[in-house]
């Protein structure tokens, strides 16, 4: 038996199906969650970025603003949980998604248990940030590697001294190759602690996840790469010195 969810911040769900959204605010209800629903883009573009909410699911799909749009103007000032709703076959979408920031993806139809498995997953992240944070001064197990320092409790991203920004999934994927740098970890070990779910086969989440850690985090400064893909292995977060 699932214990339910204690008094969680409401989930907000932006997808223009009603029924599909009554549906998950039922499931979601049964666990304890309560849900908010907007049927447009814009609409639900302006309640995420309220600040009112724990999690975001994101339909690609929507009047006005489309899902994309929502996501590409929501990743300018917050680092909200976003799952987005993809159409099955429809492999651009989710990489595209992924690379402009969302933490997962779902595509459509799906079983609505599995979004239910999703999102308490995430959620399961969330109270145990949060839970961090409130026991931990904010640098007491800072990680640091060559010029990347990384602040658990704070959620902070320090490279060369200058703050970068990271999503929820991006966060938690540098937190764990930091704190095994110069080991490899398996890309389902990575699906697994990050993701909350084991990686299928052709599930790029994980992949597309460090592609982006790459690209904000830049080179190292001998111009190599930080994070190394290790073939039929995983990745690894090299050394490279101070």
């Amino acid at each position: 038996m699932v214990t339910a969810v204690a008094n969680p911040a409401p989930i907000l769900v932006i997808d223009d199906d009603v029924e599909l959204c009554d549906l998950l605010a039922e499931l979601l209800g049964d666990e304890g969650f309560s849900v908010e629903k907007a049927h447009d883009g814009s609409k639900g573009l302006g309640r995420a970025l309220s600040g009112e909410h724990a999690i975001v699911i994101l339909d690609v799909m929507l009047p006005g603003l489309t899902g994309f749009e929502v996501l590409s103007r929501l990743r300018k000032t917050s680092t909200i949980p976003v799952l987005m709703l993809t159409a099955r076959g429809e492999d651009v979408d989710r990489i595209i998604g992924l690379e402009m920031g969302a933490d997962d993806y779902l595509p459509k139809p799906f079983n609505p248990r599995e979004l239910v498995a999703r999102v308490r997953a995430l959620h399961r992240r969330i109270a145990a940030l949060q839970t961090a944070s409130a026991k931990e001064p904010q640098d007491a197990n800072a990680i640091v590697v060559d010029d990347v320092e990384l602040s658990p409790a704070a959620r902070r991203v320090l490279v060369g001294g200058r703050e970068i920004k990271l999503t929820t999934a991006e966060f938690d994927l540098l937190e764990l190759l930091l704190g095994k740098a110069g080991e490899i970890i398996a890309r389902e070990d990575l699906s697994r602690a990050v993701l909350g779910r084991r990686a299928g086969a052709f599930d790029r989440a994980i992949d597309m996840h460090v592609s982006n850690l790459r690209k904000k985090l830049g080179p190292a400064k001998d111009g190599a790469d930080r994070i190394k893909t290790v073939r039929n292995a995983g990745y690894i977060l090299a050394r490279h010195g101070r």
